[in-house]
């Protein structure tokens, strides 16, 4: 079970970077709104097919990735890094997830896309109000 101050800074956020690889080893970054759904535990976001990144999901689905509060306060500083596996959405889960991510950004509405879901394998918490450099990690069990 995912602790719930992970949960909580997950819920506080909506926009994500997530960083993937082709098999031969190219980099590539992106930035994505995501919804989080507590029963897959995972990411939901949405990016059309022909974007790079989508590219490289398709050929190597490892990823990681991080969700981060801008703050130039140390003692306010909070972030999460991620690593675990990304996957298009089909049939029944496509419906389930695409209504959450709507339901969420509506606008989307007007956008076409894939639907795409991440599951984080592994996730290291970092929050300085519990103490300097605070880390609470979570494994898939």
């Amino acid at each position: 079970m995912i602790d719930s101050r992970i949960l909580d800074f997950i819920g506080e956020h909506h926009v994500l970077t997530v960083a993937c690889a082709s098999r031969d080893g190219e980099l590539w970054c992106a930035n994505a709104f995501y919804v989080f759904d507590k029963e897959e535990e995972g990411f939901i976001i949405t990016s059309e097919a022909k974007t790079r990144h989508a590219q490289l999901f398709l050929e190597n689905p490892q990823v990681t990735g991080s969700v981060v509060l801008e703050t130039e306060e140390i003692g306010k500083i909070r972030g999460l890094q991620f690593a675990g596996t990304v996957r298009r959405c089909d049939s029944g889960l496509f419906d389930r997830c695409r209504l959450k991510y709507l339901k969420r950004f509506p606008y989307a509405v007007f956008k076409g896309g894939e639907v795409w879901l991440i599951i984080p394998d592994r996730m290291k918490y970092t929050d300085n109000r519990l103490g300097f450099g605070k880390k609470l990690l979570w494994e898939r069990g």
